[in-house]
């Protein structure tokens, strides 16, 4: 396939801010924004949106893509002409933009799904992962809980059965916390308290495991770690934090502690998922040193945190070798673009992140469904 057209422009997302979306041949792909961003995470763009758009519609192919391992080619020639030693300093949210747009292009060419050119092989389909309740940066409640994400795992056997199971729950939930809002990532937002909704989610069991994304970095103030009544010191953050896994069975439990935290995150209970968003970031540096200091058996992957989709296939080889499980995830800030859904299942990922409500979030719920009646 050779690259005919291309074309970038700005779009809102979800949040009605700013992010990209970049045509390659008609095909389009757009990158999601997050709010709640950890420290190590790739820069969104290079000097900024503006300049990314024009550096995308400037470049000029003389190649020919006939695979997913082509993409090498394309970072090769953005080193070479914005004269960057890594392409990944081109911007996170523009390369992602560009090599999902390039292999959506290059699916389409040659009369398959996106997630057939990264494996054709593919057969597992991911679990969903949806956030019920929502607190910290992602709520606008006042007093919300400290706590950024009440998550549902479902124990359906198909994609179909455990969306349902999360709707169903979803609704329960909303009738009990009384909740009428929502925060950006479609979650129910509420005054309750953290333990308050664990209880709550635990009459659920039956249909769902619980999980937690507590966000541990954005409520850090060196050297506690400040809730809304109490402050705890590193050992009192991770002995509560172990009392609670224990308490309300928590299968999932992601950034318990601080984003350089690596020997405390070794001290978490691994009889669950503990699971490195910040602390990982998305980088195989920053996941080998997770590996080494055994800090995670699970870890959450974002695309536009680090931009490369090569680095990201990299990632996903490097946790299989170690039996480490993957949760490729959403950002708060959405766009309407569902290949986050054939990345989970071309990449097979044991998780989907892509939360329960809103449109931005059913859209990829919506293709998961499409994969799974579709003939492999």
């Amino acid at each position: 396939m050779l690259i005919k057209t291309i074309h970038a422009k700005k779009i809102k997302d979800s949040r009605g801010e700013y992010t990209i979306e970049v045509s390659v041949n008609n095909c389009k792909a757009s990158s999601p924004s997050g709010k709640s961003t950890g420290r190590h995470e790739t820069p969104c763009w290079h000097k900024s949106l503006d300049w990314n758009i024009k550096a995308i519609s400037s470049l000029k192919f003389n190649f020919e893509m006939s695979s997913f391992n082509d993409l090498k080619k394309v970072e090769s020639l953005i080193k070479k002409q914005f004269r960057l030693r890594d392409a990944k300093l081109f911007g996170a949210n523009a390369l992602f933009a560009l090599e999902s747009a390039i292999l959506k292009a290059l699916a389409r060419k040659n009369k398959k799904q996106l997630w057939q050119i990264i494996n054709e092989k593919a057969k597992k389909m991911p679990i969903p992962v949806g956030n019920a309740v929502g607190g910290g940066l992602h709520s606008h409640h006042k007093e919300s809980p400290i706590f950024q994400e009440f998550l549902l795992i479902p124990k359906g056997k198909t994609i179909v059965e455990n969306i349902e199971i999360m709707n169903n729950v979803y609704l329960k939930l909303k009738k009990e916390l009384r909740s009428g809002k929502i925060n950006d990532e479609g979650a129910l937002e509420t005054d309750a308290e953290e333990e308050n909704i664990l209880e709550l989610l635990s009459e659920f069991k039956d249909k769902v495991n619980i999980g937690i994304d507590v966000a541990s970095s954005s409520f850090f103030n060196s050297p506690h770690y400040i809730y809304n009544d109490k402050s705890l010191s590193r050992e009192e953050q991770i002995d509560y934090i172990n009392e609670l896994i224990e308490k309300y069975n928590i299968l999932y439990i992601e950034d318990p502690l601080d984003e350089e935290d690596f020997k405390g995150f070794s001290r978490i209970k691994k009889k669950n998922l503990v699971i490195g968003d910040d602390l990982t970031a998305t980088h195989k540096s920053r996941l080998l040193r997770a590996i080494k200091s055994k800090s995670i058996n699970a870890m959450i992957i974002k695309p536009n945190q680090n931009g490369s989709l090569l680095e990201l296939a990299e990632i996903f080889k490097m946790c299989k070798k170690h039996k480490i499980k993957t949760i490729l995830s959403h950002r708060s800030g959405e766009t309407l673009d569902d290949a986050l859904a054939d990345y989970a299942f071309g990449f097979q990922a044991d998780f989907i992140k892509c939360g329960i409500a809103t449109k931005w979030r059913e859209v990829k719920l919506n293709r998961l469904i499409k994969i799974e009646k579709s003939p492999k």
